[in-house]
């Protein structure tokens, strides 16, 4: 049995077939040409659900479901995108209709893509064999996904699981969405990059020597890499970014984790390719906040598993929800 996955972006489209094994056995990507009207979107994920069958050999009538992974609210009870922010047109649009318009399969399913990536890390991934888990995707902003029971956590309306969105600093750095003090303003890919870009206008300002100086003159830019690479250099100004991130970090692992106690919290998203260095520091401090820590069984916290492939997974394992 095969399902197809397509982790629906701003900017490009990608699906794919996957296995009974959790195995991608073939992708595709266009681009999604987000400024388009909702049909024509639509219309180009049903495309490319034919164009994986054909370069798999795989007729349609094998494909036991498709699963979309969405940015945005997705009711998916109703298969409705109801909000997406990054493509205008999908307002209140029942996408699962519309695909399966084009690509006419026995299911289409949709679930907000956060939702879906840490579906596919219960199902496929660092929190497969749990029932209770929770992921943290790193990257331009702070995404999550909350697994408790077996089910996705999401509000009455679709809305809920935005972690990122919780304050851990009051009246502190402005977030984008209007709120101040957000974790994402401070434990995203972005946040990383800004703190390391603050740094170096104060070690300018000071005349401080530091390696990141180097290194971004080097790669004509800031990175979420440039203050970890520094550190691991002996760098003591990327050691100072790298503590202040981390501290922030921890914070916000720590609160999710006193609120829903998962078996496996997973980090996923850009700054989670720190792997395991990034687990060393980050571990320690999360003990030192847990509720109950040494008393009851601790949460793991593990680095995700799925990588880039977790959208299209996730969406395809949605036809096991």
């Amino acid at each position: 049995m095969y399902r197809i996955g397509i982790d629906l972006g701003g900017t490009n489209i990608a699906a794919g077939i996957v296995n009974e094994n959790f195995k991608i056995i073939c992708k595709a990507s266009i681009p999604t040409g987000a400024d388009r009207p909702a049909e024509a979107i639509a219309a180009d994920m049903a495309a490319i659900c034919h164009t994986v069958c054909e370069k798999a050999g795989i007729l349609p009538s094998e494909i036991a479901s498709v699963g979309i992974a969405s940015p945005g609210i997705a009711n998916h009870d109703d298969g409705v995108i109801e909000y997406c922010c990054n493509i205008p047109s999908f307002y209140r649009f029942n996408v699962c209709e519309a695909v399966k318009a084009g690509f006419p399969v026995p299911h289409v399913f949709v679930e907000n893509d956060a939702n879906a990536a840490a579906w596919g890390e219960a199902i496929a991934g660092a929190a497969k064999g749990t029932t209770s888990s929770i992921m943290i995707t790193l990257g331009t902003g702070v995404g999550g996904g909350i697994i408790i029971g077996g089910k996705v956590i999401s509000g009455f309306n679709y809305a809920g699981g935005e972690l990122g969105h919780i304050v851990i600093e009051v009246d502190g750095v402005p977030c984008g969405c209007g709120r101040k003090g957000c974790w994402e303003a401070y434990s995203s890919a972005t946040a990383l990059i800004r703190m390391t870009a603050e740094k170096l206008s104060e070690c300018e300002a000071q005349g401080r020597k530091t390696l990141m100086a180097d290194m971004v003159a080097a790669a004509g830019k800031v990175s979420g890499r440039t203050a970890f690479d520094a550190k691991r250099a002996g760098d003591e100004a990327g050691a100072e970014v790298v503590a202040k991130y981390v501290h922030y970090l921890a914070q916000g692992l720590s609160n999710i984790i006193n609120i829903f106690q998962p078996e496996v919290l997973s980090i996923g998203g850009g700054v989670s390719g720190e792997g395991e260095y990034l687990l060393d520091m980050l571990i320690p401090l999360v003990r030192g906040e847990v509720y109950g820590q040494g008393i009851v069984p601790g949460t793991e916290i593990r680095i995700a598993a799925l990588g880039n492939d977790a959208g299209i997974i996730g969406g395809a394992v949605l036809g096991l929800k």
